[in-house]
């Protein structure tokens, strides 16, 4: 059963939408950035989007803090041409400006496992079908293996 409460709106055309509570949560969150994003202009750099990343990091609860820190790890030492943002309170990694890939902690949505994810922006087109998100309880070192190939190649 779950538990999480939505909030019903309606659109123009009177079809009801709902957002959970976390859901809305991460839009505010989101506005926020844009804020910061816009406070900060052209003067906004690579160091910057990298402590923004790292604060929420140590934010989170100790099993989605250790997961983070190694996926951060990982995306930087393999694809340091992304650059560290935040996206919808989430830790993610840019190429132009674009997401390609995310973290998404377990706490956030009140999820069982945590997800490392990637957007359009990936290159990871392999045929008519290719997954776009990873469920993650843990990190093995061949796990780690993996998530470098993928993110070097949806860097690409």
């Amino acid at each position: 059963m779950n538990s999480q409460k939505s909030t019903r709106t309606t659109t123009k055309n009177n079809t009801a939408v709902a957002f959970t509570d976390e859901e809305r949560a991460a839009m505010k969150e989101h506005a926020r950035e844009l804020k910061t994003a816009a406070h900060r202009g052209s003067r906004t750099t690579k160091a910057d989007g990298e402590k923004d990343v790292l604060a929420k990091i140590a934010e989170m609860a100790e099993s989605d803090r250790a997961l983070a820190e190694r996926i951060h790890a990982v995306i930087t030492a393999n694809a340091p041409e992304l650059a560290p943002k935040l996206w919808y309170g989430m830790p993610a990694y840019a190429k132009d400006g674009k997401v390609v890939c995310f973290f998404r902690s377990a706490e956030k949505f009140k999820s069982r496992h945590a997800t490392l994810g990637f957007e359009d922006k990936a290159n990871l087109d392999d045929g008519t079908m290719w997954p776009t998100s990873f469920a993650l309880t843990g990190l093995t070192p061949a796990d780690e293996t993996r998530i470098g190939e993928l993110v070097r190649k949806a860097a690409s």
